[in-house]
């Protein structure tokens, strides 16, 4: 819900982190308040691989061009879609989604914490 509208590429000097969504989609975060949602063609062992590599040709992660890499015995997976991942509002969902309602059942006060 986070993420934006398709772009051809985006600037990559460095992966900041990642975090698999599926074996079709795949997060990467470039800086710490910088990221990008990738779509990519099935990728063999995404869920399960400790490092990824990404592919890129001066300094630039292309769609269609560029993959992303998850080990020597994986083929390498092709981006199909790149899109920017707005992660103030991600962050803020993500808050949202953590937050607890407490409530009295049957016309008791809940129970205080100790």
């Amino acid at each position: 819900a986070a993420a934006g509208a398709p772009v051809r590429s985006f600037n990559f000097f460095s992966l900041y982190s990642w975090e698999p969504l599926s074996d079709t989609e795949l997060a990467v975060y470039t800086q710490p308040n910088k990221a990008w949602l990738l779509d990519l063609g099935g990728c063999q062992e995404l869920l399960f691989v400790n490092s990824i590599g990404l592919t890129s040709n001066l300094n630039q992660v292309m769609v269609g061009f560029d993959k992303v890499l998850t080990g020597r015995r994986n083929f390498p997976c092709t981006i199909t879609q790149i899109r920017p991942v707005d992660v103030k509002l991600l962050k803020l969902t993500q808050q949202k989604q953590r937050q607890i309602k407490a409530e009295a059942r049957d016309g008791q006060p809940p129970a205080a914490a100790h």
